[in-house]
């Protein structure tokens, strides 16, 4: 009893220490925190509010609806430590965020999680599930297998009744009742945030130099790992210290970029782009616009509805189908829209869904006059003298 006594004091004074810091922080310091060392961040939220976290790993799994249930949604991103136990059980052409997510959770760097959602995108998401299922020790699992066409009625339908399960199965995990009013909170909740994003974008877009080059990037992710609320808090306070400035459009003489691809994380990539002369003004990421574009309508009596009708309204990943040409469209408007110059692709290696998409696209923007580039990753990126090479060329062709 002295013993669990004793550790319940550390933890304690842990929490008031960790409250201290974040007191003293600005908004900032606080989005930086959180990006830099999410499991951190999550932990100190555990032991503030003794909650339950639930981890996920793609831009479609239904966040509202955990947030709703009283639970913290966690963007699982792998890590950059060295893969030993995960290659026990995957094959060697997984890609890296499959790898050091399921080491992640064998090594014990995410024991602060209740459960993880896996709504069902690529091949290896799919089978992750069933290896963190068998061998991750976590308490819960959600399967959440999404329709993959979106463009049909009896998907919207399907849609539905897939959410509609999956706000059943947490009621019965963690014995909650998710009514509808609380549903529509975590709507707003989040509508509001992706309103905030959407903004913080529009300024970079219009004037690059108001911030340092990996600070939206930064942000962007915070917003994945932190308490709503706080998160909200925070960026409201942040963008209302922005001043917009006069510099919009192109008139720097700096070449203007679109990133496009899954996920992104490796901020320095945003340094090196401004080292060699452009700025990201605008992305394709689904640790980007894809996770925070299309807010839910808030004026209906269905919210899963609403729900459904976001997932079916926002721009599809390669993982999903609206039409054959709706990718390729969409990318190129948004380099139009942004006034950009040209696109870099981030392309995690074995990842099969965009290596599928990428010569599509590629031909479509060549089609289109639009100059991009391949940036092949992993879990570490390469050299940084091989990537400000290929970068400085690209630049100067541009």
């Amino acid at each position: 009893m002295g013993r669990y006594r004793a550790g319940k004091g550390r933890a304690l004074k842990n929490s008031r220490r960790h409250r201290l810091r974040e007191f003293q922080m600005n908004p900032e310091d606080r989005f930086y925190s959180a990006c830099l060392d999410p499991s951190g961040y999550a932990r100190g939220l555990k032991q503030r509010t003794c909650g339950k976290i639930l981890g996920y790993f793609c831009s479609y799994a239904p966040v509202e609806l955990i947030h709703a249930a009283g639970l913290h949604p966690f963007r699982i991103l792998g890590g950059k430590g060295e893969i030993r136990l995960a290659d026990a059980h995957l094959q060697s052409y997984c890609c890296s965020l499959v790898r050091s997510g399921l080491e992640a959770a064998l090594n014990g760097s995410l024991d602060f999680l209740d459960g993880a959602v896996f709504p069902h995108t690529c091949d290896s998401i799919q089978r992750l599930s069933d290896i963190w299922r068998l061998n991750a020790g976590f308490e819960h699992h959600f399967d959440v297998v999404l329709p993959v066409k979106l463009n049909t009625l009896s998907a919207r339908r399907y849609m539905a009744e897939v959410l509609n399960g999956f706000r059943k199965e947490l009621e019965q995990a963690f014995q909650v009742e998710i009514t509808d009013e609380a549903l529509w909170r975590a709507i707003r909740d989040y509508n509001v945030i992706r309103e905030k994003l959407e903004s913080l974008y529009g300024l970079r877009s219009f004037n690059p130099s108001l911030f340092d080059p990996s600070a939206v990037h930064r942000i962007t992710a915070a917003a994945m790992f932190m308490e709503p609320g706080a998160f909200l808090k925070d960026i409201s306070e942040y963008l209302g210290n922005v001043e917009p400035g006069v510099l919009g459009g192109t008139g720097s003489g700096r070449k203007r970029l679109v990133l496009s691809g899954g996920i992104c994380s490796h901020p320095d990539i945003y340094d090196l782009l401004a080292r060699a002369g452009a700025d990201v003004v605008w992305d394709d990421l689904c640790t980007g616009t894809r996770w925070f574009e299309e807010k839910a309508e808030e004026d209906g009596r269905d919210p899963i509805g609403a729900l459904a009708d976001r997932y079916m309204a926002r721009s599809v990943c390669p993982a999903k189908h609206a039409d054959v040409r709706a990718r390729a469209g969409e990318l190129a408007d948004t380099v139009r829209r942004h006034r950009a110059d040209g696109v870099v692709f981030l392309m995690l290696k074995f990842c099969d869904p965009h290596a599928f998409d990428y010569p599509y696209l590629k031909r479509f923007l060549d089609e289109a006059g639009i100059a991009s580039l391949l940036l092949e990753t992993e879990d570490h990126p390469p050299a940084e003298g091989q990537l400000m090479t290929r970068f400085e060329t690209f630049v100067d062709m541009l």
